[in-house]
């Protein structure tokens, strides 16, 4: 059983350990996301954070994140209180297919979470990682930078403490959500 923080929630699952962390997540616990493009861990479309770093997620076992902390693209924010990276996207028009959009919006949220004011330098870095094959690097770039300028780095997800939520909590115990094999 492997036991990790997914969105903030603490989550286990029962797969084999070589799982890698994008098929638990779409499969297991219906996230859907992060997107499979390459499986090499070359594109970014898998990305999610591991205790705030982008990680690619289709070559990470699941094992490798027993006890760590998961955010996917619905751990950022949700319909009724976008993140700011998921408002300034949508104000400079980044997306066009959009199949790339969550795995750069992770790169995104985790370059500003560890530098509240990059350059344009520190963003092209950053986000190298990620491809789009629409090619909409500068206004991903952009976004990147209205967001630093209005202090994304200050912005909290609901749950990010990582404490258990009232609803979550009985007799002073955190529930756990568990998934075990392909069963819901």
């Amino acid at each position: 059983m492997i036991h990790f923080m997914l969105n903030g929630e603490p989550v286990s699952t029962d797969v084999p350990e070589d799982t890698p962390l994008l098929w638990v997540i779409r499969d297991y616990f219906n996230l859907k996301g992060s997107k499979f493009g390459c499986g090499m861990g070359l594109c970014g479309a898998c990305s999610m954070q591991l205790d705030g770093v982008s990680t690619r997620t289709c070559i990470l076992p699941v094992s490798a994140v027993e006890g760590r902390h998961v955010t996917t693209i619905e751990g950022l924010g949700t319909a009724d209180n976008l993140h700011p990276l998921q408002k300034a996207w949508v104000k400079h028009s980044v997306p066009q297919c959009g199949y790339c959009q969550s795995g750069q919006l992770i790169s995104a949220s985790a370059l500003l979470a560890q530098n509240p004011n990059p350059t344009e330098d520190d963003i092209a870095n950053a986000m190298s990682g990620n491809l789009c094959r629409c090619g909409t690097y500068p206004r991903i770039k952009d976004a990147i930078l209205d967001t630093a300028a209005g202090g994304v780095a200050q912005w909290e997800p609901p749950g990010s403490d990582n404490a258990p939520s009232a609803d979550s909590v009985s007799d002073g115990v955190a529930q756990e959500k568990s998934v075990a094999g392909g069963e819901a």
